[in-house]
């Protein structure tokens, strides 16, 4: 099995297929720093398709089982549903999902589930539209990502909500989004709000700790935690899962600041030209499409992604936890993926 310098195995590839967005979340792409002027990836300089199902077939052959396409927006990267048929066909591939805002999702739905997809997360960070518009910062009605969450339920694909949740902003909203998630019988995650990138001004008073969350929900509705089969060394699961004691389903929270995971974090991240990061909190990645583009063959390409996980050694969410000093010009989670 491939590892790295803690013992970590590779298994989960996300790809972002484009680093622009038609949302400006104010932790993820604050419009002060992503506005009308600035400079987005050139499109000739994307990986294309055929480059990306490249990186995943090798990939797949030393461990990765997961394929997640995150964003930017990855459905404003034309004729995606063609990605994601060739992600689903390469042998090793079990799992292949998506993260979305939800605007453009139910006019896709028809060509992504022909295409192979069965699962989407939809991110929503509130049901309130005052306080959905602060966080997204965009002009866009909550019921248009609600409807396409009923309309991705309506297509069959299995469905998730991510929720990150802001101090002084939409923590008021946990209770009402958790209801959502039980009328619907899908799973909401609430994430601690995180100092991705160095452009969402973060600080920890900011961050409302998972604790408070599920304590939030168990007040009204009691919960359970649940155990996940093989649970405990060796898990791989980022959200603390929690079972609504009256059978209404479940609800996770992913606590990357007050319980880190570094630990057993199988994930690297492939950008939209290419850069293979091997942390959501890295400063720079390892240039695959120079590789992809030099003539080399898979067995080259196979080699280079061994020797860049055998050599990772990231766990800055733990350092973060022991106060020491962090780097300032991580990548932004636009860039990457979440």
């Amino acid at each position: 099995m491939l590892a790295d310098q803690l013992g970590r195995g590779l298994d989960d590839l996300r790809i972002s297929v484009t680093d622009r967005c038609n949302f400006r979340c104010t932790y993820c792409m604050p419009r002060e720093q992503f506005g009308p002027d600035h400079a987005f990836l050139p499109r000739a300089s994307l990986l294309t398709f055929e480059e990306i199902t490249r990186v995943v077939r090798v990939a797949a052959g030393v461990g990765v089982t997961k394929i997640r396409l995150p964003g930017g927006e990855p459905l404003l990267r034309r004729d995606l549903h063609r990605l994601v048929a060739a992600v689903t066909a390469v042998d090793g591939i079990t799992d292949v999902a998506m993260t979305t805002n939800g605007v453009l999702l139910p006019a896709a739905l028809d060509d992504l589930v022909g295409a192979g997809l069965r699962r989407v997360t939809v991110s929503l960070d509130a049901l309130d539209q005052a306080t959905f518009a602060a966080m997204a910062d965009v002009k866009v009605a909550v019921d248009a990502v609600t409807g396409a969450i009923d309309a991705a339920l309506d297509a069959g694909l299995v469905v998730k909500v991510n929720t990150v949740v802001k101090r002084g902003v939409n923590e008021g909203e946990i209770l009402a989004l958790a209801e959502f998630g039980r009328e619907r019988g899908i799973s909401v995650r609430f994430i601690e709000f995180m100092d991705v990138g160095h452009t969402n001004g973060w600080d920890v008073t900011h961050v409302v700790p998972a604790e408070e969350v599920v304590a939030t929900i168990a007040a009204a509705h009691p919960l359970s935690p649940v155990v996940r089969p093989g649970a405990g060394p060796g898990a791989t699961a980022v959200a603390d899962r929690y079972a609504y004691d009256d059978g209404a389903g479940e609800v996770g929270v992913i606590a990357s600041v007050t319980r880190p995971f570094c630990r057993t974090c199988v994930r690297a991240r492939l950008s939209a030209v290419g850069e293979l990061f091997t942390c959501l909190f890295a400063t720079r990645g390892h240039d695959l499409r120079a590789v992809l583009r030099s003539g080399a063959d898979d067995a080259e390409l196979d080699a280079e992604l061994r020797r860049i996980w055998t050599g990772r050694a990231d766990r800055y969410s733990e350092l973060r936890t022991l106060g020491q000093a962090q780097p300032e010009d991580r990548v932004e989670m636009s860039y990457i993926g979440g």
